[in-house]
């Protein structure tokens, strides 16, 4: 992740709809799991921590975090998220079978050997433990923020669940996410490539891409949108989306 970028992650994550709306929806599908308090959890690409924060107030006493960057897990420790740990999310450090549930959220996008990650992840699986997978949708999306967040690439739904096949798992459902958005991002995206060609690979300098402040009122709008649709997901899997998740098992 590009540095500018990722100090306004930073500053934004605890509010800015996106983030919230995403953590809203990561927590309604591990709660529909409806695991002991006890399951042990791992947050891959925890940041500073609040999805870790949310699921300790609900309960969950084994909850662990890491990232690889250094800045989110020194704010992670600020914010009194205490099990987090600086790690490369392809070369875990745990032993095999230590996590019930794996949770990654916009992470496999940014590690190139997707192979090696989705092995690692399943590694510590307990058999029969679970890993869900949040990552950005449709190549065809493909824009200047992609650059900035150093993504190797989108993924279809049938992307997701190859690479989840061929890791040993057994995908038990796949869905896109925030329909609401897929329509406005499609025509930006696309129209900006008609107007000015191709996406560079090379940066702009100070880009964050396409995250940007919200005002109050159209930050909760947004964000009360989205979750409404997280409501959804609880009854049938969305037709698109800009983003797109995976919740697959280990066998037992």
């Amino acid at each position: 992740m590009d540095l500018t970028y990722e100090a306004k992650y930073h500053q934004l994550e605890e509010q800015h709809w996106w983030f919230a709306s995403r953590r809203d929806a990561v927590y309604d599908l591990i709660a529909g799991l409806q695991l002991p308090r006890t399951a042990a959890i791992l947050e891959i690409g925890c940041s500073g921590g609040p999805l870790m924060q949310r699921l300790r107030a609900a309960g969950y006493l084994d909850v662990t975090g890491i990232d690889v960057s250094a800045p989110a897990i020194e704010l992670a420790h600020a914010r009194g998220v205490a099990n987090a740990s600086l790690m490369d999310g392809a070369a875990l450090e745990f032993t095999d079978g230590r996590f019930d549930v794996v949770v990654a959220s916009d992470v496999l996008e940014h590690i190139e050997d997707e192979a090696r990650a989705l092995r690692e992840w399943t590694r510590v699986l307990k058999p029969g433990g679970q890993l869900l997978v949040f990552v950005p949708a449709h190549a065809y999306l493909w824009s200047e923020h992609d650059v900035v967040n150093h993504h190797y690439r989108r993924y279809s739904r049938q992307d997701l669940v190859g690479a989840l096949q061929r890791a040993g798992l057994r995908t038990r459902r796949s869905s896109f996410w925030n329909a609401a958005m897929y329509f406005p991002t499609a025509a930006l995206r696309l129209g900006r490539r008609l107007v000015s060609g191709p996406v560079s690979p090379i940066k702009k300098a100070g880009s964050t891409g396409d995250l940007r402040h919200f005002s109050g009122p159209a930050n909760s709008l947004l964000l009360w949108w989205v979750k409404a649709e997280n409501r959804l997901l609880r009854f049938f899997n969305l037709p698109l989306g800009v983003s797109v998740f995976a919740l697959a098992q280990k066998p037992a």
